[in-house]
C-alpha cells in the first residue's frame, strides 16, 4: 500500500535515507540541501516521502531549526550504519580502499599531512576526511572508521586508542566585553590578563565554555570538583567559538587554535601551569576485513608523530 506521500514502506530508496541523515546531521534543511545538491523544496519532499512511509516523525520542524524527535534519533542510528555498510560495499565491489578519518575541528599541522601522506603511498588507498562534531560518535555508528580524539577524557571500554602526542593548551577570550565581564560575568581575576597570562590554578575563579561532544577542557579536567565556579555548555567547536567571542566565558584550547583561527573579536592569552592535552586515535578492535588498512594507518600516524618534535608541529 502507497503511504499518501508517495512512498511505500517497501519503496524506501537509499536518496530518502542520505536525505533524512543530512538534515540530522546539520540541523538544517538548507544546509543540508547544499550538501545533496539538491533544492530545498526537493529535499523537504524527499524527507516527507520517508516520513510518510514509515507512519511516524523523524524531525520537529520550528522556526527555531529542525530536531529529531526521540524515534528519529533511534533510526538515525540505524540509518548511519546502513549507509557506511552500502557505502562500504561499492568500495569492496569497485576494489577501491578507503579510510575514513573523523575529526571535530582543525587537524593537527603537520602530523594530518604527513600522516595522510605516507599512508596513502604506502597503501595505495585514500584517506576520507569526515568532519563530526562527536569523532567518537561517528566511530561508534560506523560512520567513520577511525576517530582523532583531543583531550583526556575516557573513550570507554569498547574502544582502543593510540597515543600520538601531547597539544599545549592556550586561554582564550572576547577583545570586548560587557560591563562587568560579559552578560554571564567576570571571566578570572582581571590581574591576569593584565599580567599578560592565566594561571591553571586559578581556575575556580573562572567561567568556562566548555564544547561537551569534543572539548579538550571541562569538569572532567578536575575530577575533586576544584575547577571552574560556573560552566557554559556548548554542542560543538563552532558554538564554542562564538560563544567565547560573544563574552560568555573564557575558553581553553590547544594551541594549534592560535595558530590557524583568526577571529576578530577573540585575543589568545599564554596559559600557565596547564597540563598538557593527549592527542589519540580512536578504534574499533572489530574493524573486520579492515583490520590491515587500519593496522597500516595507525603505523602511518605514529611513524608521522615522531618527526613532529614539538608542539609548534603538532
Amino acid at each position: 500500500m502507497t503511504a499518501p506521500g508517495g512512498a511505500s514502506a517497501s519503496g524506501i530508496e537509499l536518496r530518502h535515507l542520505r536525505a533524512f541523515a543530512a538534515v540530522a546531521r546539520r540541523r538544517s534543511f538548507t544546509q543540508a540541501a547544499e550538501e545533496l545538491l539538491i533544492t530545498q523544496p526537493a529535499l523537504s519532499r524527499t524527507v516527507a516521502q520517508l516520513e510518510a512511509a514509515l507512519g511516524v516523525r523523524l524531525l520537529d520542524r520550528s522556526s527555531r531549526g529542525v530536531a529529531l524527535t526521540g524515534t528519529g534519533a533511534e533510526f538515525l542510528v540505524h540509518v548511519e550504519r546502513t549507509l557506511a555498510s552500502f557505502d562500504a560495499a561499492l568500495a569492496a565491489a569497485r576494489h577501491e580502499l578507503r579510510l575514513r578519518l573523523g575529526f571535530s575541528w582543525l587537524l593537527p599541522d603537520p602530523w594530518a599531512q604527513r600522516a595522510i601522506a605516507r599512508f596513502e603511498r604506502d597503501s595505495g588507498a585514500q584517506v576520507e576526511l569526515v568532519r563530526c562534531d562527536d569523532p567518537l560518535d561517528a566511530l561508534d555508528r560506523q560512520g567513520v572508521d577511525v576517530a582523532l580524539v583531543r583531550g583526556g577524557r575516557p573513550v570507554g571500554t569498547a574502544v582502543r586508542t593510540v597515543h600520538l602526542f601531547n597539544e599545549q593548551r592556550v586561554a582564550v577570550r572576547a577583545r570586548e566585553e560587557a560591563p562587568g565581564g560579559g552578560p554571564q560575568g567576570s571571566h578570572g581575576p582581571s590581574s591576569e590578563f593584565m599580567a599578560g597570562a592565566v594561571r591553571w590554578q586559578d581556575a575556580s575563579e573562572w567561567t568556562l565554555v566548555v564544547n561537551t561532544a569534543s572539548g579538550t577542557t571541562g569538569p572532567w579536567c578536575w575530577p575533586n570538583g576544584d575547577g571552574p565556579r560556573r560552566y557554559v555548555e556548548t554542542a560543538n567547536f563552532d558554538e564554542w567559538l562564538e560563544s567565547v567571542a560573544a563574552g560568555r566565558g573564557l575558553g581553553i584550547v590547544p594551541d594549534v587554535a592560535e595558530r590557524r583561527i583568526h577571529h576578530p573579536a577573540l585575543r589568545f592569552w599564554p596559559l600557565t601551569g596547564a597540563p598538557p592535552s593527549p592527542v589519540r586515535l580512536a578504534y574499533r578492535p572489530e574493524a573486520g576485513t579492515g583490520s590491515a588498512l587500519l593496522r597500516r594507518f595507525l603505523d602511518a600516524a605514529l611513524e608521522a608523530a615522531a618527526t613532529c618534535t614539538h608542539a609548534g608541529e603538532a
